[in-house]
């Protein structure tokens, strides 16, 4: 706020007692002038003069002050009169979309209507197929978008650091902690906002800081709430953004009190005009109604907008004003016109001006304009007539239990307003003749089968465009082929997965925007306690290194589809564990199916290092991996390996020998790369540098290129001279073995039976493959078989019905032809 003395000013005379013949001297002590200077009038009023430039300047703190309590009334009238104005047009023009929403709600069947037409008693009830499909995205969204350990994850922009993964992490932890935890209001509201959005189409979040709550907040805002020009397709290109707020009395005098608002007298709050009808549409929904005595509310148009403000216009280079509007805050009460806060936004140090963004637009399904389509416009109409068959089934049905007719004049009975009860007779005063001839029914049907048919396929229809049907995929067979399962999966949730996408990118639109309020009013280090801890952030941490994002996946809505997923890529890594990573397939499907302490049921694999030769022989005998590491004494390892590999347990163990030769082999391509390190120490500093360059400098990129091939070159000599020492050496120790002839005869048998031995496991290999692939062909073909079955007894059954009530309709012709006895 700026510090402005707005009383009159404490002028200080100064009086000199003279004496007798002296005469009196008052002098009056000037005030200094300031930017405001306040005049007295002889009327008792004062004037008030003040000079803009020298006020609330963009560099300064004062930059978001409250600019209307120096503007004068003379300028700020007008401006809250055009802005109800602007208010009033901006409302006539969605004044449609406003009564079909009004409209639409009424599909809910909330509320249950007694009808009085075209009988008395007839069936209100409403189908719910819009209420099912409005829960059930309510109910998939809710759980998906806000998880229990918190919405936010962060990801590193750039190469990655031990720095910034801290930073990521203080980051993550603290936007968690203060939205499950400090902003009470989020979960509550966002859930809230979850079941507007597939009715109106379109839902809002406003992200501010504030200064009563001392905090950041995230408030849901109904669509009806905020209103924009009929020209604006985005919040980002509307000329204006209009929140209507309604506010009680002494919450607003708290905010004039605290500064917020200017302190000036408004007369109380009207009465709710027209302008509320969704508003009272809700309540008669949830069974309230507005009373007499109830509190009044003001209503505050909060007006993003922009302005060209005398004395604070954008000025050129030479200091001339552009006539250029600046982007202002503007709040009215709407019922005297009354301006109550003018405030700058754009940042104090933004050159250009840009408004800052305080809304978040959440669609549905994109619309044809600004708002978004819900539910009530694309199922609206098929919710409709699922009622009206609806009603009309449960008419038929009292009608048909309950008949009425015509009685002839003279025929009395006893009590005739009081009705008949099962198995109670009453006594009847007829003239003669036939009791029944005096007594004609009408001709009443059952409630029709194709009505009820009828019914089905529109309730279907409706269910499979709000993709509630989608959780066929469960209901299948679990052996289904992979190719079989994805589709179906695909084919059910389409049109869920692009919303569940839009809803992705606006909650990544209001984290960036609570990053911002964090970054812009968090002091430079702030701890906060946490459950067995207390944790830090740092207002440096929010910067450009470090994006913050949902945590949900933007492809996947659903646990059954997460699952679907997780267990295909497991069907998939078991078919052929030789290429796949089996620990990190089982990881994710118990990651989705959100089991708890993982570890515990599946332990990670332990991670490689370096081990002794005698530690590697044991992993050789047993069938595991190992592998050799720089700056082992790798001579050392080959040589324990030549001595293991000479014993007669190994000589007769194919996949034992294979194993250590490999792990020799490895030793001296390391051997060989750490030489050539030595060799070349200065080339390779010099190969460094010339391959920053290389991408800008031919002559350089040639140069690395010469030097990588001598470096090679002399890495391939080293090879091949460590490798015929090896070949010396191994032929060294196990020259004893060579001259026997048992022991080569032996020898030679044994590699006969490795080769057979692997000859016959690939048979067994290709014939297994082989085998699944003719049972999946098999499966794919049963399942077609079973669609084409359920399809032709589909078609049967609807053949049958139709010739039935074909029948039923001829035979009730006949009967009405036949004249009356």
């Amino acid at each position: 706020m700026a510090d402005i003395d707005k009383a009159l000013p404490n002028n200080r005379t100064e009086l000199k007692v003279p004496g007798p013949e002296q005469e009196v001297e008052i002098q009056e002590q000037q005030p200094e002038k300031g930017p405001v200077e306040i005049t007295p009038d002889e009327e008792g009023g004062a004037t008030i003069n003040f000079d803009p430039s020298a006020v609330n300047q963009p560099s300064t703190e004062s930059h978001f002050d409250n600019l209307a309590d120096i503007l004068p009334e003379e300028t700020l009238d007008p401006i809250g009169s055009s802005l109800r104005s602007d208010y009033q047009d901006y409302k006539a023009s969605r004044k449609d979309w406003e009564q079909a929403y009004i409209n639409g709600l009424d599909l809910l069947g909330f509320k249950y209507n007694n009808r009085n037409e075209p009988f008395q008693g007839a069936s209100g009830a409403t189908h719910p197929v819009l209420a099912e499909a409005v829960t059930q995205f309510q109910a998939l969204a809710y759980k998906e978008l806000l998880p229990s350990d918190g919405p936010v994850r962060t990801q590193i922009l750039g190469i990655s650091n031990p720095a910034k993964e801290q930073q990521a992490q203080r980051v993550k932890d603290f936007m968690n902690y203060q939205v499950l935890d400090q902003m009470k209001e989020y979960e509550p509201e966002f859930d809230q906002m979850l079941f507007h959005l597939p009715l109106a189409g379109s839902t809002f979040k406003k992200v501010y800081y504030d200064d009563l709550l001392g905090r950041a907040v995230s408030k849901f805002i109904p669509a009806d709430d905020l209103v924009v020009p009929y020209t604006a397709t985005s919040l980002d290109d509307a000329d204006s953004v209009i929140h209507v707020i309604k506010v009680s009395e002494n919450d607003l005098r708290k905010q004039q009190v605290n500064g917020f608002y200017s302190d000036i007298e408004l007369s109380r709050p009207s009465d709710v005009t027209d302008a509320d009808k969704v508003t009272d549409k809700e309540r008669e929904l949830e069974g309230m109604s507005k009373t007499a005595r109830g509190e009044k509310l003001y209503t505050l148009l909060e007006c993003h907008v922009n302005l060209d403000l005398e004395g604070f216009e954008d000025v050129g280079e030479d200091g001339e004003p552009t006539g250029i509007k600046l982007p202002y805050v503007v709040t009215i009460e709407e019922g005297s016109q009354k301006v109550l806060s003018v405030r700058r936004n754009f940042a104090p140090n933004d050159p250009l001006k840009n408004k800052i963004q305080y809304f978040v637009h959440f669609k549905f399904l994109p619309g044809l304009g600004f708002y978004g389509f819900g539910l009530i416009h694309m199922i609206g109409g098929l919710s409709r007539t699922a009622t009206a068959a609806l009603r009309q089934l449960l008419d038929a049905g009292t009608l048909s239990n309950l008949p009425a007719g015509f009685k002839q004049r003279g025929v009395r009975v006893k009590d005739d307003a009081t009705p008949i009860q099962p198995g109670e007779f009453k006594d009847v005063d007829t003239p003669g003749g036939n009791l029944k001839d005096a007594f004609v029914f009408l001709p009443y049907k059952e409630p029709s089968a194709t009505l009820l048919q009828l019914m089905g396929i529109v309730v279907q229809a409706g269910q499979r465009f709000a993709s509630i049907a989608d959780m066929q995929v469960g209901d299948g067979n679990q052996q289904a082929a992979v190719g079989t399962t994805v589709a179906l999966l695909e084919r059910g949730s389409r049109v869920m997965s692009a919303i569940h996408k839009r809803l992705y990118v606006g909650l990544k639109s209001e984290f960036k925007l609570l990053s911002k309020v964090f970054a812009t009013y968090l002091p430079p280090e702030y701890p906060y306690d946490v459950v067995g801890g207390q944790k830090n952030i740092k207002v440096a941490d929010f910067d450009d290194r470090i994006d913050v994002l949902p945590v949900a996946d933007p492809n996947i809505f659903s646990m059954s589809q997460r699952i679907s997923l997780a267990q295909t890529g497991l069907q998939m890594a078991m078919s052929s564990p030789q290429i796949h990573n089996l620990y990190n397939a089982y990881r994710k499907m118990y990651e989705a199916l959100g089991i708890k302490d993982i570890d515990r049921i599946l332990p990670p694999p332990a991670p490689t290092a370096p081990k002794d030769p005698s530690l590697e022989h044991i992993d050789a005998l047993g069938g595991k991996p190992f592998q050799a590491f720089p700056g082992q004494d790798h001579r050392a390892h080959v040589t324990a390996h030549l001595n293991f590999m000479s014993t007669n347990l190994v000589r007769n163990n194919p996949p034992v020998m294979a194993a250590m030769q490999k792990n020799i082999l490895e030793h001296i391509s390391l051997m060989a790369t750490e030489q050539v390190q030595l060799e070349f120490r200065e080339q390779m500093v010099q190969l460094q540098q010339l391959s920053q360059q290389a991408a800008t400098n031919p002559q350089a990129q040639e140069q690395v290129q010469q030097m990588s091939q001598a470096i090679e070159a002399r890495k391939a000599v080293l090879i091949a001279e460590m490798t015929g020492d090896f070949m010396r050496e191994e032929k060294e120790i196990t020259s004893q073995f060579d001259s026997d002839p048992l022991l080569k005869l032996k020898s030679r048998e044994v590699d006969l039976k490795a080769m057979e031995n692997q000859r016959k496991q690939e048979e067994t290999t290709a014939k297994q493959e082989l085998e699944r692939a003719k049972l999946l062909q098999a499966q794919q073909l049963n399942e077609q078989k079973m669609e084409q079955n359920e399809e032709l007894a589909e078609l049967r059954a609807d053949t049958s019905i139709e010739k039935q009530e074909m029948a039923n309709d001829a035979r009730f012709a006949l009967e009405n032809m036949k004249p009356n006895k």
